[in-house]
């Protein structure tokens, strides 16, 4: 018994599609400027 055959995917609207992509890979990040950016020394790597 074989598998089915993979379904082929098309993209047809390339403009909606890269702002789908933008949208989901949108990240925003605050920093404090007096944040304290030492970590504690835990004796190991990484």
């Amino acid at each position: 018994m074989s598998r089915p055959p993979k379904p082929i995917y098309k993209t047809i609207n390339w403009q909606a599609y890269n702002q789908a992509l933008r949208q989901r890979g949108s990240l925003t990040v605050w920093f404090d400027p007096e944040m304290q950016w030492d970590a504690v020394p835990s004796g190991r790597r990484g």
